[in-house]
């Protein structure tokens, strides 16, 4: 982590007590690997840009999300202040963005699955229902500078 910037260190440093000493190197791979991917953010993808792709111990980075210690109910607490933290000036008011969305799935084993109003198909005369997992997702609405617009932080 020595050849990154200290702003970047100083936000990966609020999640190291969430992981595990042993995991804490890969993790940081990972992160910084899954900021600088082009295209899709996958474990595999993320030590490929970080100069990994011939390491001999590559299986470890997907060990991190499937075997490694470490609490992802810390991180999770841990998130929104780094966000809020990064994004959002001291004298500015915190603005969040709610969605939500229904994964279509099937299957007797999907014990969350219910029935909800499709917003895509239905309208103000026809209701239509779908089958499946509702996830609602809190964004941080905050405005980028060097974008000059609002955009959305997932949390």
């Amino acid at each position: 982590m020595g050849n990154l910037p200290v702003e970047m260190i100083g936000v990966l440093r609020r999640f190291e007590p969430a992981c595990s000493e042993r995991v804490w190197n890969w993790v940081t791979v990972l992160l910084v690997g899954a900021i600088l991917a082009a295209g899709q953010r996958t474990v595999a993808a993320a030590p490929r840009v970080m100069g990994l792709s011939t390491e001999r111990q590559f299986q470890h980075y997907h060990r991190v999300l499937n075997r490694a210690q470490w609490s992802s109910r810390e991180v999770s607490r841990r998130l929104p202040r780094a966000l809020v933290g990064a994004f959002v000036p001291a004298d500015a008011p915190i603005v969040v963005g709610l969605d939500d969305t229904i994964e279509r799935r099937r299957g007797a084993k999907i014990a969350a699955k219910g029935i909800y109003r499709d917003p895509v198909r239905s309208s103000k005369g026809h209701f239509v229902k779908a089958s499946g997992l509702r996830w609602v997702s809190l964004h941080l609405l905050a405005r980028i500078r060097w974008a000059e617009r609002v955009w959305p932080c997932r949390s």
